[in-house]
């Protein structure tokens, strides 16, 4: 799977205005018992109250199903649990949390969007994106201040900005590189049961 993904992510990388559209078929039995192995067991469970230990139970059969539900285009995200997280003294944060199957298919949509936009992303930026951290942006920031010339530094943060982002446009952004209407379909799906 990896070579298959690798693949995708090189041809990314050499046509960025390729549209990409056949993508459905890699979100497979292979890929998602990589995905199931990948995910933390100690995370909160979704409104399912699934974990990843209760999945594991009968885990061959769950994952042959999971991808049967997708092929059959049956697979229908879950609502996500809600819940809130203190941010300082005074407010807190929503966090959703969803079901642990629907965290198996969105770690291999991770996994195939990462493969084509990777390629896109400019070596400066880091928020998100696999072996970077926000350490590692302060450590470029320090040296961009250190040694090259800095007039001034701008600090910006959306106000919730993943709860607020436009899914309409987020859909026609995606539209630039993947025409595959099934992907596009699942995408859509899971932005619009939280």
């Amino acid at each position: 799977m990896q070579t298959k993904l690798a693949r995708i992510a090189e041809i990314a990388k050499e046509k960025p205005n390729e549209q990409f559209t056949s993508l459905y078929h890699f979100l497979n039995e292979e890929l998602l018992m990589q995905c199931h192995r990948e995910l933390d067991g100690n995370k909160a469970t979704g409104v399912d109250r699934v974990t990843k230990a209760a999945y594991e139970e009968n885990l061959e059969e769950n994952i042959r199903t999971l991808v049967d539900r997708l092929k059959k285009k049956s697979y229908r995200p879950q609502p996500v649990r809600r819940t809130y997280i203190p941010k300082d003294e005074k407010s807190v944060r929503p966090l959703g949390i969803p079901a642990y199957e629907d965290k198996i298919v969105q770690l291999g949509l991770n996994k195939i969007l990462q493969a084509i936009y990777e390629q896109d992303f400019l070596d400066f930026s880091y928020g998100f994106r696999p072996s970077r951290s926000c350490h590692d942006a302060m450590k470029a920031l320090n040296r961009i201040i250190e040694y090259g010339k800095t007039s001034y530094v701008v600090d910006a943060d959306i106000r919730s900005f993943f709860t607020n982002v436009d899914h309409e446009w987020l859909m026609k952004f995606l539209r630039l590189r993947i025409a595959d209407p099934n992907i596009l379909r699942l995408i859509n799906a899971s932005l619009k049961r939280e």
